[in-house]
């Protein structure tokens, strides 16, 4: 029997895992035909092909998920020489196909790089390699010197080195990306870096989320500030709730954090699904409506009351790259922590 680890904010929990990974063979195989180019390349097929960290660092996540040493050689091998081009040790966040250099923009884009880190994180605990939690260790304590910023007298993560520290129009705080709190990751990041008090990052992404719920739509947008004990859409960034804080519920039920913080996002979505949100009418603007998005909105139902997960949504769907990572993470979670609500009796 394997045994996998999930590093949840209590502390280090051992989930005994039967023959296989949670993340099927077959899901895998489809996921790596649709998205993964044979030199490791993950690309969004939805935003021009082009591939960018978040997609690497995903693609990284997923494999050692699915325990495939050899494609996790091949993304990393990738994303080191394509776009880990950065004097900083971070990685370039934006890679395109018909651009020379493919490299369009160096700016790093912080929750790729913690995506990247992570990815390193897991395999290194997979397959008993050393030199890849050195490297995540690296990434992880530059991140932490660099890329957090104080927000509202918080410590927050700063969504990427150029481009969104405070200014006249946020009264000097800086920009945020609520998603970028991938809350899983931050307990490793403790570990490897304790220097940096990474729970209190934790607690600033729960006040983000806590500040948000006290607002008339009651979700967060994708891009905001937090100012004198409040939270606000950043300007010159669209005043909207959409696909960026899509993956918050996500985020927060791999992490096993408290279910109430799911209650917001669970309450603006309705039968008919999850849409885009306009923060200042409250209006729905369009459907989210991959079926990796009704995932998560049936994830947080089935938290909530119990209800069972659709049956069309408990595989894999190769719609669009983000949908279909979106799925494939809700899927390990639900089969590895809540197999009730797969319609699954627990493993033992």
């Amino acid at each position: 029997m394997k045994r996998i680890a999930s590093f949840l904010l209590g502390g280090l929990m051992t989930v005994p895992v039967c023959a296989a990974p949670a993340i099927t063979a077959e899901e895998w195989q489809s996921y790596l035909e649709a998205y993964v180019s044979e030199d490791g390349r993950v690309i969004d097929t939805a935003n021009g092909n082009i591939s960018h960290s978040e997609s690497q660092g995903y693609g990284l996540v997923l494999a050692a998920l699915a325990e495939d040493r050899a494609s996790f050689d091949r993304i990393l091998n990738f994303t080191k020489t394509e776009l880990m081009v950065r004097e900083d040790g971070l990685a370039a966040w934006r890679w395109e196909p018909d651009a020379d250099p493919h490299v369009t923009d160096t700016n790093n884009a912080t929750d790729g790089d913690m995506l990247i880190a992570y990815g390193l994180l897991l395999a290194g605990d997979l397959w008993s390699e050393p030199a890849f939690s050195t490297e995540a260790t690296a990434m992880v304590q530059t991140i932490g010197r660099s890329m957090l910023v104080p927000a509202d007298g918080l410590p927050a993560i700063l969504p990427g080195s150029e481009g969104f520290a405070g200014n006249d129009l946020t009264a000097g705080q800086p920009i945020l990306n609520p998603s970028y709190w991938i809350f899983e990751t931050l307990p490793r990041f403790h570990g490897l870096d304790p220097v940096i008090d990474w729970n209190a990052v934790t607690q600033t992404g729960l006040e983000l989320l806590r500040r948000a719920a006290e607002t008339p739509v009651g979700i967060p947008g994708d891009w905001v500030i937090m100012a004198a004990g409040t939270i606000g859409p950043a300007p010159d960034f669209p005043a909207a709730f959409g696909y960026n804080g899509i993956r918050i519920p996500l985020y927060l039920m791999r992490a096993g954090l408290d279910p109430a913080y799911l209650e917001p996002f669970r309450a603006k979505a309705s039968s008919a699904g999850l849409f885009k949100i306009d923060l200042a009418t409250g209006n729905a603007m369009e459907p989210i409506d991959e079926p990796g998005y009704r995932l998560i909105q049936a994830a947080m139902e089935c938290v909530a009351t119990g209800q069972v997960v659709p049956e069309e949504l408990r595989t894999l769907q190769t719609t669009s790259y983000y949908a279909a990572t979106l799925q494939l993470l809700m899927l390990d979670h639900l089969r590895r922590q809540r197999p009730d609500c797969l319609g699954l009796e627990a493993q033992s």
